[in-house]
């Protein structure tokens, strides 16, 4: 049996300069903050201001990177999304996450609170944002 992957969504995010938070026992943090973007796909709406993600470069020089942040839909609802992954040193690929979504047990997009999902993670097409394809393995 071979896995599928659908695309369920294309965010993007839009971020400021990163704090530097510098070098602690894990490696050098980076505090990104994230200030609004879309969402497009199945969920169509924006993302919303106040999250961050926490990106450390260890000492090996792979970076682990950790995004908290929520979604507003286009019909009113919120999804917390927590996208975590690592970007390796010499990689040319793009960056390969696992986001894991909170959305109303009883509303219409109950169906991302189960599931297996993958993103994949680049350079947005305007300055300091990014690109996330998020897929659903079945």
């Amino acid at each position: 049996m071979q896995l599928q992957a659908e695309e369920v969504m294309c965010l993007n995010v839009i971020c400021e300069e990163a704090r530097e938070v510098r070098s602690g026992l894990d490696g050098y943090l980076r505090v990104i903050p994230i200030v609004g973007g879309s969402v497009e796909g199945r969920v169509r709406g924006s993302v919303v201001s106040g999250g961050a993600d926490w990106n450390t470069e260890k000492p090996n020089g792979d970076a682990h990177v950790f995004a908290k942040y929520m979604l507003e839909t286009d019909d009113g609802e919120y999804i917390a999304v927590e996208n975590e992954g690592i970007l390796e040193k010499d990689s040319t690929a793009r960056i390969k996450t696992v986001p894991r979504f909170t959305a109303d047990e009883n509303g219409k997009y109950a169906w991302l609170n189960k599931g297996v999902y993958v993103g994949s993670l680049e350079g947005g097409k305007i300055p300091n944002s990014v690109e996330i394809h998020v897929y659903r393995i079945g």
